[in-house]
């Protein structure tokens, strides 16, 4: 069990977003059973894989609200294979779709600047 200071050390993350994780119930410490003197949580190993698995999903683009949706059962298992590839193929179709706003976009500065370059 790691306070989360240790925890913090370990996995990189700031505590502030270690707390703000677990106000926003995508992880959990727990009190030490007997211990009445101090307000101090522990995190055990699983939060150490948790928190990884975090930022290996915000690396490529889910957002916490789509993280908090699955992250429990696909860190305990419980979701079948089938599911996991369509939460990943539906991030996939959702990039995609951004990379086609963006590139809209690009084409719309790019007419403008032609614009304002012709005058």
């Amino acid at each position: 069990m790691k306070l989360i200071n240790q925890l913090s050390k370990e996995t990189g993350i700031p505590i502030a977003t270690i707390r703000f994780y677990e106000k926003s119930g995508l992880i959990k410490g727990e009190k030490k059973p007997g211990v009445t003197t101090n307000n101090y949580l522990y995190y055990g190993d699983d939060v150490v894989e948790k928190l990884r698995f975090i930022q290996m999903a915000k690396a490529v683009g889910f957002t916490l609200s789509e993280i908090k949706e699955v992250i429990d059962a696909w860190y305990l298992k419980k979701i079948s294979r089938k599911a996991q590839m369509d939460v990943l193929e539906l991030k996939l179709v959702q990039i995609e779709e951004k990379i086609q706003e963006l590139k809209a976009m690009k084409r719309q500065i790019m007419t403008c600047i032609k614009n304002i370059a012709a005058r």
